[in-house]
């Protein structure tokens, strides 16, 4: 069971294609389980993501979607929602959907995946600011609002690597996620990066593993060829940790999948 549960539309204003074109490219690739988890609005940088007037929208053309092609591939309906404290809104912890990938972008307002902002390493201890993302993944994770967590070290995007061990590093965000019941997902979205390197690290993924962690996959997509993008290297990975089952959600209740 093929499972891909981290896609995108042009409502995040990042995207291209329409989603029609990502459903069509999944069912081509033989996608079973295919998640659209477009970024949710928020109050805080309006910049990269829908507009909270545009949820329904969003909703209902995922919907209308699922319906239409049903006899041929599973539809399931999500969002990414940002980890930020002070923003956080229940039309989307609330939404009716299938999932919630909880992520983390923001460290102290600072967009750190954006290369616009790539200049701010240099001014920052890197292991200080690790341990700031990997602590600000063991809050979301103890909210208890999400489902899964996206690209768990999404801080290397541009190869700033930390001195201490990252085990270290996570432990405690891993513990979190692990009560909380969360997923990992395994993104493939960093080969595409500077780091050039699956989303977690094989590190990470063992420790996951130890912890019984489950795992989920997805493509990160923003455009249509990115549907499917490194599956095999992502379930080799998975295969080579120990995982031979992924998961994914239904009205927020996990399925298992053997992959």
């Amino acid at each position: 069971m093929r499972v891909d549960l981290h896609n995108h539309t042009p409502l995040c204003k990042h995207a291209v294609g329409e989603p029609r074109e990502y459903i069509q490219e999944a069912i081509k690739q033989g996608i079973d389980i295919y998640g659209f988890s477009d970024h949710a609005p928020n109050s805080f940088d309006s910049s990269f993501c829908m507009s909270f007037d545009q949820m329904q929208e969003y909703e209902e053309l995922i919907l209308n979607l699922r319906d239409e092609f049903k006899e041929k591939i599973d539809i399931r309906l999500g969002y990414e929602a940002d980890w930020l404290p002070n923003y956080l809104d229940k039309r989307v912890l609330d939404a009716k959907v299938d999932y919630l990938i909880g992520s983390v972008h923001f460290i102290d307002k600072w967009g750190f995946d954006n290369p616009e902002f790539i200049g701010e390493f240099k001014n920052r201890d890197l292991d200080q600011i690790w341990q700031e993302y990997f602590d600000a993944i063991e809050q979301m994770a103890k909210s208890g609002y999400y489902n899964i967590v996206g690209h768990l070290d999404l801080m290397k995007i541009f190869n700033f690597r930390p001195k201490k061990d990252i085990r270290v590093i996570a432990k405690s965000a891993l513990k979190a996620i692990k009560n909380s019941g969360m997923a990992v997902e395994i993104n493939a979205a960093g080969l595409r990066k500077p780091v050039k390197e699956l989303y977690p690290s094989k590190a990470l993924l063992q420790e996951c593993y130890a912890l019984d962690i489950p795992i989920t996959f997805g493509s990160d997509a923003h455009k249509v060829a990115d549907i499917g993008f490194a599956y095999k290297e992502a379930t080799e990975l998975a295969r080579e940790v120990g995982y031979n089952q992924s998961v994914s959600y239904k009205d927020k209740e996990r399925q298992l999948h053997k992959f």
